[in-house]
């Protein structure tokens, strides 16, 4: 989809440089979706110790207790 947009020039050169990655489109898509995973990652943080998981984290790894 085509979009006209007025960004800041040196924003977008920075990005561009602290990323690494070499078109704007793909600076700027990358951005967009860092911003969407930090935004559920956060939704997510909303439910700490709110679920019960009857789980054992030590036989899921394959490790025995040797005491």
């Amino acid at each position: 989809m085509k979009t006209t947009l007025d960004l800041p020039e040196e924003l977008l050169k920075e990005a561009m440089n602290a990323t690494g990655i070499p078109t704007k489109t793909k600076v700027i898509t990358t951005a967009l979706e860092d911003l969407i995973r930090k935004s559920k990652i956060s939704g997510l943080k909303d439910f700490k110790g709110k679920v019960d998981l009857d789980i054992d984290l030590d036989e899921i790894r394959g490790r025995r207790c040797l005491y």
